[in-house]
């Protein structure tokens, strides 16, 4: 049975509790919830594996409660350390060099000699984060390729029964996952289009590469690379400028006509808010798909700039072929 725990002193307590005791409980920040697992034992961190039926070749982030914390663990460069100072706590992984001497598990970087790092801008993570002393490796706490949860109901959904707690932490703010920049060799180089925008990256150090990774193949350097991923059960169709009687519609500004079911990322065409919404609404409509025999989403186009570049990876990705 799933604990469903309170964000406070009791519920961070009974939660570092299984934490230590090598448990997994799930806990939201200001991304999406994370399942946390001590990142310094290597069964409590199989243990994210098994409940997320997680491919073993996708890499963890691991968790700490600041800065200083992190770069014990890995060889920060001068560009880590600037990026550091302007977004952490913030929605921000560096993937660096492990430092020898780690103690994190080494299936939390899938046997790869760089670990992604980051400090969450959320009250009830750091609180649990100071408590555990030891990083926390925490991947989106859902089914390995389903939608990320940003409510406690969402990990609940998913996972009950599989781990030992959640914190119900409430929503989140942000709604997607971290930006994920490799910065281990000499040029930093985007793997995952995340809560923090390039632009905002790219204002502090400068150039950044993009590199496609929706089709690549060898060993994942990040979390979220995978090419069908934060599937919802139905079929994603994008950028629609129609929608069919058997479709429901995932809405950027005013919605189309004619969709069985209609959920609204924004009213306003508000990216910000659109990514907030984003996990919520592709579960949404797969609910009420259930009830009304909607065989599909239709997603209207959004923008790909700012912000809306990571939703629309998200949503490429949701729509990818099934492996």
């Amino acid at each position: 049975m799933t604990e469903l725990l309170q964000a406070d002193t009791a519920g961070i307590a009974r939660a570092v509790a299984l934490l230590r005791a090598g448990e997994l409980v799930a806990f939201g920040t200001e991304t999406v919830y994370g399942l946390g697992a001590d990142a310094t034992s290597d069964r409590a961190v199989a243990g994210i594996f098994v409940a997320k039926e997680r491919p073993r070749f996708n890499p963890l982030i691991c968790h700490y409660a600041d800065g200083e914390a992190a770069f014990a663990d890995v060889v920060a460069n001068a560009q880590a350390r600037r990026l550091a100072a302007a977004f952490w706590p913030g929605p921000l992984s560096m993937a660096l060099p492990r430092r020898q001497g780690c103690t994190v598990s080494l299936l939390v970087s899938a046997g790869l000699d760089t670990l992604a790092v980051r400090v969450p801008a959320h009250d009830t993570a750091l609180a649990l984060l100071r408590e555990m002393v030891c990083p926390v490796a925490a991947p989106s706490a859902n089914c390995s390729g389903h939608v990320s949860p940003t409510t406690a109901r969402h990990v609940m959904d998913g996972l009950a029964g599989r781990i030992a707690a959640v914190i119900d932490s409430g929503p989140c703010p942000v709604g997607l996952e971290s930006t994920v920049l490799d910065l281990s060799a000499a040029a930093p180089v985007l793997l995952r289009p995340g809560g923090l925008t390039i632009e905002a990256i790219e204002a502090v150090i400068g150039h950044v590469r993009r590199v496609d990774q929706t089709h690549r193949t060898g060993a994942l350097r990040s979390p979220g690379l995978l090419a069908s991923h934060y599937a919802p059960k139905l079929p994603v169709r994008l950028d629609a400028m129609d929608v069919q009687r058997n479709e429901a519609l995932l809405a950027f500004g005013p919605p189309l006509q004619g969709a069985g079911a209609v959920f609204k990322l924004s009213d306003a065409a508000d990216l910000t808010e659109a990514a907030a919404h984003l996990f919520a609404g592709l579960r949404k409509l797969d609910e009420d798909a259930a009830s009304l025999g909607l065989e599909r989403i239709a997603v209207m186009p959004v923008p790909e700039q700012g912000i809306g570049r990571a939703i629309n990876d998200r949503l490429r990705r949701a729509a990818a072929p099934r492996p």
